[in-house]
């Protein structure tokens, strides 16, 4: 299940099994995982998901990963995890905050950092394409 609004997402996911170490806790790299997931429900938001990006002529890889582990989210929580896009004119940031659905209580923040990459020339562009503006509704 999830809810969007401009620019950012929200996904809920039970957390599984086999996403926890022997103390049935979330792996800490498992929430990259939930980042990645709510991304994509993020860009299918905006229209811009990574098969059109590929389409318009890019792939966007992500150079930077950062977490900011609070609280525990352990076997079975139902977690929110929210992506929100920050910053686009040069690179694309998104920000994610989780958060246990029955108490509200954060338990890990983040971020990712993307760029945009010509598959055409394979060379980094410096500036956000045209393509990523218009799928954000804004002028460039």
């Amino acid at each position: 299940m999830s809810k969007q609004s401009r620019w950012q997402a929200t996904v809920e996911i039970k957390v599984p099994f086999y996403d926890v170490d022997a103390l049935r806790v979330v792996w800490h790299a498992n929430y990259f995982k939930y980042f990645e997931i709510a991304r994509c429900e993020l860009l299918d938001s905006i229209d811009y998901n990574y098969e059109k990006m590929a389409q318009s002529g890019y792939a966007w890889p992500v150079i930077d990963v950062r977490a900011r582990f609070g609280k525990p989210a352990r076997f079975g929580d139902v977690i929110q995890v929210q992506a929100m896009i920050r910053e686009f004119k040069h690179r694309l940031r998104i920000s994610y905050e989780i958060r246990n659905a029955a108490t509200g209580k954060r338990v890990t923040r983040g971020s990712t950092t993307q760029v945009a990459v010509s598959l055409e020339t394979n060379e980094m562009c410096y500036v956000s394409p045209p393509i990523l503006l218009q799928k954000l509704g804004v002028t460039p």
